[in-house]
């Protein structure tokens, strides 16, 4: 049985679907009744249960051999933050899995995670790698840098839809590796069965270091269009955008991301045939 945390969200939703197409039996947990109907009809078990409730979580380990969780409090609010979900809600994870006998521990975590970082997020996502390769379990912490599904179409395609200029942070040319949340669901699968995934910490990213002037004059070279950008001062707000994401895309202009596992490696070893910026942006037009 492969447990499931944050099968409702982006990433665990790719993931259930992949491990369901491949046969696994499959559980997850779901705090919303609803949800659990939708995840039920495709031949998923539920359990109710939520990440800030440790007597929920015994259950949902019960019989499990390998745990995936994406589970964080990005995009929440209220009691849900990151204090209640990333730091002491995965800690209840983890206690829960070592003590059911979970064989196997798949963590999505985050690049530039580190328990001593002054980013309230990558602190957890650091804390929470450190106590699970601490337990004895067979882990994977997957590293994977920025995600094209959800920083593309907030920075590039909903302005372009809408007729506003993108915004960038100074002058956008540090690189990232951008990467397709279906590939990092395609390395979480992988890494259930395969042994190069065992007790190893996994760097992802696209095939590709791109600036986000890079993203922009590849949208305008497939669409033959020239598209008008702003640019503002490290720290000033971006207009329209919540301040976490103003904060994010400064913070990417202080730093190129380390090269992730090759091409190579990810088609031959996992079985990821990574995506193009190219690709993607064909796959969503503005």
């Amino acid at each position: 049985m492969i447990l499931v945390v944050g099968a409702t969200g982006l990433l665990g939703g790719a993931i259930v679907r992949r491990l369901v197409g491949h046969r696994e039996k499959v559980r997850a947990l779901v705090r919303d009744s609803s949800a659990a109907e939708a995840l039920r009809e495709v031949g998923v078990e539920t359990v109710s249960g939520d990440l800030k409730d440790p007597s929920s979580l015994s259950p949902a380990c019960e019989g499990v051999s390998t745990l995936i969780t994406t589970a964080n409090s990005a995009g929440r609010g209220g009691d849900d933050n990151v204090e209640t979900v990333d730091v002491e809600g995965n800690r209840n994870l983890i206690e829960a899995a070592s003590f059911a006998g979970v064989k196997h521990f798949v963590f999505v975590s985050a690049q530039g995670e580190d328990p001593a970082s002054p980013v309230p997020f990558l602190r957890a996502k650091g804390l929470t790698s450190k106590r699970l390769r601490e337990t004895g379990m067979v882990y994977t912490v997957l590293l994977p840098d920025v995600y094209m599904d959800v920083w593309i179409p907030l920075v590039v395609l909903a302005p372009v839809a809408s007729g506003r200029p993108i915004t960038i942070v100074g002058e956008g040319t540090h690189k990232h590796y951008l990467t397709a949340v279906e590939d990092v669901a395609g390395f979480a699968v992988a890494a259930v069965s395969n042994d190069a995934a065992h007790n190893r910490d996994l760097l992802i990213g696209g095939p590709e270091a791109l600036s986000w002037r890079d993203v922009i004059s590849t949208f305008e070279r497939l669409n033959d269009e020239r598209l008008e950008i702003q640019s503002l001062r490290p720290g000033e707000p971006m207009p329209g955008f919540p301040d976490a994401v103003s904060g994010l895309m400064a913070g990417l202009e202080t730093y190129d991301s380390p090269e992730p596992l090759s091409k190579e490696v990810a088609e031959s070893t996992f079985g990821v045939r990574l995506t193009t910026l190219e690709k993607f942006l064909q796959r969503h037009p503005s």
